[in-house]
């Protein structure tokens, strides 16, 4: 549809008068549009806003494109004002009085990009965002400092425009590796540990000084504040001692490796996954079982079960470093037990001991999650060949006995931001500091491998500390120095 409009000097003389004094004066700071010798001008309009254009030359007529894209009123020969109606793209001919084209004007409906941009200013002060438009189209860029402020950013923008590109980057680290620990241990662990929480007046202590545990005497601890002290009771459960324990500072790995010591405890898995903010890593230590089934055409198939050890995970880098993290881990089992059988085929059960919970932490933070229980209870039957199985009387030669194992389960998590190597930096494995004995390291040392930076030193030369054994060998005039 192309809408004509005349321009007001061309009206009756008789209401030429009154129409003008009715027109509102051009302002010094209306936008000059330069039309002329046919060239193509473009102008952009916000939508639901009108602007006031001023062309050089006097016109007689408007011809607007789409009139429900942009509405043009002519004030005097000279300008008019344009309505922004919908987001779109249309054109304004100009003509004079003699039909003669003077120019054209390509007119932009777009959206109200300066409003967006204060909004943003004002929600996400201290992030760097600016806006435009682009053929109807919203464009977010610059850089924030983690992906829930760019998250936030696209939202805010939408309430503006229905189409929002996000060019926005991200300059902290969105890579989050998880260090997860699963340890099992005796329900009772507190009563059986070698440093026994309960040793000593049923209490155990925190050394912030050295951070290690210790065992209070009569007199108090070096290096131990009341503030920063852990105390444990013989009969607290072994998850709830755990967290205790972690709460006070004391790092993850002490605890467990002296639980390990002390052969309470185990660790089933200890994997470390690698995460983008927003997508999810999975883990599975353990194996798939075949189970049959029967399809609608009565055939079997076969679909096959996961078990074992399973950690899913999905982090979302939040503002202040805080790690917002999902997780879902998961320790199954074969039970032969609860078996069925199918088509022939027998089909154990699994024993599953799962947790799902979000939380928030931040950089080097642990958190464990406890309480995941499982009890055995086992029966040990003794008896004489042949007189155990008499009726009535046979219970006089057999004895039987009953124990009860309550493990539980503990999960130790510990969320870490990390950021890729430098291009070219080699990585190191624990062995690159290691080599194969040659035969008097081997016979000497007993070990098939020893540290690649032991040295052979000459007769009466000294050796840098620290040092291991020093063997005086015939070796040529050397001696060899195993570390």
């Amino acid at each position: 549809m192309v809408k004509t409009v005349g321009a007001l000097c061309l009206g009756a003389a008789v209401l030429a008068g009154p129409l003008l004094a009715a027109v509102p004066t051009v302002r010094a700071e209306d936008r000059l549009v330069r039309v002329g010798d046919g060239k193509v001008q473009q102008i952009r309009v916000t939508r639901g806003k009108s602007e006031t254009m001023r062309i050089e030359a006097p016109f007689a007529d408007l011809v607007v494109g789409d009139p429900e894209v942009a509405d043009v009123v002519p004030l005097t020969d000279k300008s008019f004002y344009v309505l922004g109606r919908a987001i779109g793209t249309t054109n304004v001919s100009v003509y004079d009085s003699k039909k003669q084209l003077i120019g054209i004007i390509d007119v932009e409906v777009a959206h109200d990009s300066g409003r967006l941009q204060a909004e943003l200013n004002r929600r996400l002060p201290t992030s760097r965002i600016t806006v435009s438009t682009y053929n109807g189209k919203v464009m977010l860029s610059g850089t924030v400092r983690d992906a829930v402020s760019a998250d936030r950013a696209v939202t805010i923008a939408k309430q503006f425009a229905s189409e929002v590109i996000n060019s926005i980057g991200v300059t902290g680290s969105q890579q989050v590796m998880l260090e997860v620990r699963f340890v099992e241990a005796n329900r009772d662990a507190g009563r059986d540990l070698g440093f026994n929480w309960g040793i000593f007046g049923s209490k155990m202590i925190h050394n912030p000084s050295t951070g290690s545990l210790a065992y209070p005497s009569n007199a108090s601890v070096a290096g131990a504040s009341s503030g920063t002290s852990g105390l444990l009771s013989g009969n607290t459960p072994f998850g709830v001692a755990v967290a205790q324990v972690l709460g006070n500072g004391i790092g993850a790995d002490i605890l467990i490796k002296a639980l390990e010591e002390q052969r309470v405890a185990r660790r089933l898995a200890e994997p470390n996954l690698v995460a983008l903010s927003g997508d999810t890593a999975s883990f599975l230590a353990g194996g798939e079982y075949p189970v049959p089934m029967n399809n609608k055409n009565g055939e079997v198939t076969i679909e096959f079960k996961k078990f074992g050890i399973g950690l899913a995970f999905t982090p979302t880098v939040l503002e202040n470093g805080m790690i917002n993290l999902k997780i879902i881990p998961e320790v199954s089992e074969l039970d032969y037990s609860n078996a069925v059988t199918l088509s022939g085929v027998t089909v154990p059960s699994l024993n599953v001991r799962r947790a799902d919970t979000t939380i928030e932490l931040r950089d080097g933070q642990s958190f464990a999650i406890a309480g995941l229980l499982q009890s055995n209870v086992s029966t040990l039957l003794q008896q004489l060949p042949w007189a155990g199985n008499v009726p009535v009387l046979g219970a006089l030669f057999r004895s039987s006995s009953y124990q009860k194992n309550e493990t539980e389960l503990v999960i130790i998590v510990t969320p870490r931001l990390v950021r890729p190597m430098v291009p070219g930096q080699p990585l190191k494995t624990p062995l690159d500091n290691l080599r194969a004995a040659n035969d008097p390291e081997f016979f000497a040392g007993g070990k098939g491998e020893v540290r690649a930076d032991s040295v052979r030193m000459p007769p009466g030369g000294a050796a840098p500390a620290p040092l291991g054994h020093i063997l005086d060998m015939p070796l040529g005039g050397s001696r060899v120095v195993l570390r």
